[in-house]
C-alpha cells in the first residue's frame, strides 16, 4: 500500500499529470508487487524558485522537467526489486508523459503497518484475508 508524492515544476497540463501518475502506478504494480487497487498519490507543483536541485548530480544534466518521486511502502523490498522498479519507471515515464530518465529522482522508504491509519482513527490495515503488512 504505497503512498507516493510526486513533485515537479508548476505548469504541466492535467493530461501530463495523469500520464505521470498512471506511469508511476503501472511501475509500482509491475515491479514492486503493489496490488492494482492500492493507488494513493499526491502531486505537488511548485514555482521554479521553490525547487532547488543540483542540475548535474550525479546522473547527467537535469532540465526544468525534473520530477522527484517519494514512495512510502509498507514492507521492505529487495535491492533487485527496487532496481527493476527504477528502470521500469523511467521507461514508462519516457513513453508517457515523455520525461527524460535524467529528470527522474526517486526515493523509496518503508514503514510498518502501525505507521498507517486508513481512516476513522484506526491504526494499521483494515482486516482482510491474507493481509499482514501494507504493500
Amino acid at each position: 500500500m504505497p503512498m507516493s508524492h510526486i513533485s515537479l515544476q508548476r505548469g504541466k497540463s492535467p493530461d501530463y499529470l495523469r500520464a505521470l501518475s498512471d506511469s508511476l502506478h503501472r511501475a509500482l504494480v509491475e515491479a514492486l508487487d503493489v496490488p492494482p487497487t492500492d493507488r494513493f498519490q499526491l502531486i505537488h507543483q511548485h514555482a521554479p524558485h521553490e525547487i532547488s536541485i543540483d542540475p548535474h548530480y550525479p546522473a547527467g544534466t537535469r532540465s526544468a522537467d525534473y520530477v522527484f518521486i517519494n514512495v512510502i511502502v509498507g514492507r521492505p523490498r529487495s535491492a533487485a526489486m527496487k532496481a527493476a522498479f527504477y528502470q521500469r519507471l523511467v521507461t514508462l515515464l519516457g513513453q508517457a508523459p515523455g520525461v527524460r530518465p535524467e529528470d527522474v529522482m526517486v526515493v523509496i522508504q518503508s514503514s510498518q503497518s502501525e505507521d498507517w491509519s486508513f481512516g476513522s482513527g484506526v491504526q494499521g490495515l483494515p482486516a482482510r484475508a491474507g493481509a499482514e503488512v501494507p504493500a
